[in-house]
């Protein structure tokens, strides 16, 4: 078998490859005696039928077959002879099947892309500290305290920052109600009545509390809010809407004593300092998340620019368009109609091109850092992780397995598990700072 491999710029290589005619007739006996052996046809016993009548009758068969099995052996051999890291071999293309019996063809391979990875061992991060401070617990605390509160009538007095104000009000934009305005999606904001407002900044609408201060029971105002441009509905970005609002009643807070009442309330049996425990284990262990984000996100930022290197198109297109309809997903959910998701088409595709070189960038980076640390994936964890997804699809754990190998989900779930292991090596032997929260909030993006 004759293969040259003619290496192409990003990522694209072309395999021609060319079987000698005593190879293709071997192959072709070897498959066509295969067929012989199991073939039942009228009128010959297993086995005996002329290699003549298997021809004609499974002709098409062998063919695809023969075909199939020596673009097996070229892309193995090509493999082997050129060192080629692969990521799509394609199908065979141009096959020319010549009168002396010999076969060639070609097929167009995607290759992984040629990186010199970088420095990756020490590479310098900041984080803040994993210890939650007496501060921290306090904020918490205030927070548990706020949601047990009970709420008591005012009487007698106007309305202040830090009540509650129940409110009825309706809404209109432009002089038309918001809902015949914008359409059934404006629902919520159109008309509520006996609305419970926490009269403080940032609550519900942006001003729209603090305007009602001074109001009596009964009262009634009209009370004109200026939309942001981050506003989720586009037709009232930078717009402003009137809500016509009658002052019901006042309540203020009265929050519970911090005391082993408390704490018994939320978990019996436990007292104060018991409770302060638990909370601080909690708090410590997402706190911990959080800083595991912080370093990999500096960590992999670190990597994207310290190298370059080609994608091949044909990955980033198809990782693009995934990316896309992820995108056009999560904004369903979030209420988007198909109309919006239209006229976002081009803001959709570019922020999907983005994610996708650079998902695509990390990943190849991470999976050429475990080829150089010969960073595996155990069995024993592939079997853990399908574990997993046994218990949670409540499936018998070999039905799992067997649905994963039909879908070809194996092997992706083995380079997510070898991607989680490499990044562990990454954080484990960063150099880190430790800094303060507000120091973290301030560190700049490279």
């Amino acid at each position: 078998m004759n293969i040259v491999v003619e290496k192409q710029p990003k990522c694209i290589a072309t395999l021609n490859v060319e079987v000698p005619a005593a190879d293709v007739a071997a192959k072709r006996e070897k498959i066509a005696s295969s067929y012989a052996s199991q073939a039942k046809i009228a009128g010959f016993r297993p086995g005996k039928a002329p290699k003549n009548v298997i021809q004609k009758r499974f002709g098409k068969q062998i063919s695809e077959e023969l075909t199939e099995a020596l673009f097996g052996e070229a892309c193995d051999q090509a493999l082997e002879k050129e060192n080629l890291k692969v990521l799509d071999f394609g199908f065979p293309d141009n096959l020319n099947e010549r009168p002396d019996g010999s076969i060639a063809f070609e097929t167009k391979l995607i290759l992984a892309p040629e990186i010199k990875l970088p420095e990756y061992k020490g590479i310098e991060v900041r984080a803040p500290s994993a210890e939650i401070s007496d501060e921290e617990l306090d904020v918490q605390l205030q927070s548990l305290r706020e949601r047990l509160a009970e709420f008591e009538e005012v009487t007698g007095r106007a309305l202040q920052a830090d009540d509650i104000a129940v409110v009825d009000f309706t809404t209109t934009f432009e002089g038309q109600p918001l809902n015949e305005a914008i359409g059934e999606k404006g629902q919520y904001l159109a008309k509520r009545d006996n609305h419970w407002l926490p009269v403080k900044d940032g609550a519900f609408l942006p001003g729209y509390a603090l305007q009602l201060v001074g109001m009596n029971e009964g009262d009634a105002k009209d009370v004109t809010i200026s939309l942001g441009e981050e506003f989720p509905f586009e037709e009232l970005r930078g717009k402003e809407i009137l809500l016509q609002t009658t002052l019901r009643g006042i309540k203020a807070s009265k929050l519970p004593e911090l005391d082993d009442a408390f704490a018994e309330k939320l978990v019996p049996g436990k007292s104060l300092a018991d409770l302060k425990d638990l909370i601080r284990g909690n708090m410590a262990g997402e706190k911990e998340k959080q800083i595991s984000e912080f370093k990999v996100n500096q960590i992999v930022e670190h990597l994207n620019k310290s190298v370059s290197f080609d994608l091949p198109e044909e990955i980033v297109l198809r990782e693009t368009q995934n990316q896309a309809d992820s995108l056009v997903e999560e904004g369903s959910k979030q209420g988007a109609s198909e109309v919006e998701m239209m006229e976002r088409q081009a803001e959709i595709f570019s922020l999907a091109t983005q994610r996708a070189i650079t998902n695509l960038r990390t990943n190849f980076l991470l999976h050429e850092i475990a080829t150089a640390e010969k960073i595996t994936v155990p069995d024993s964890d592939m079997l853990a992780q399908i574990s997993r997804i046994a218990e949670s699809r409540k499936q018998p754990i070999n039905k799992v397995i067997k649905d994963l190998q039909r879908t070809r989900r194996i092997q992706s779930i083995r380079n997510s598990l070898l991607i989680g292991r490499t990044i562990d090596f990454l954080v484990e032997h960063a150099k880190v700072t430790e800094v303060s929260p507000e120091e973290m909030e301030s560190t700049p993006v490279e």
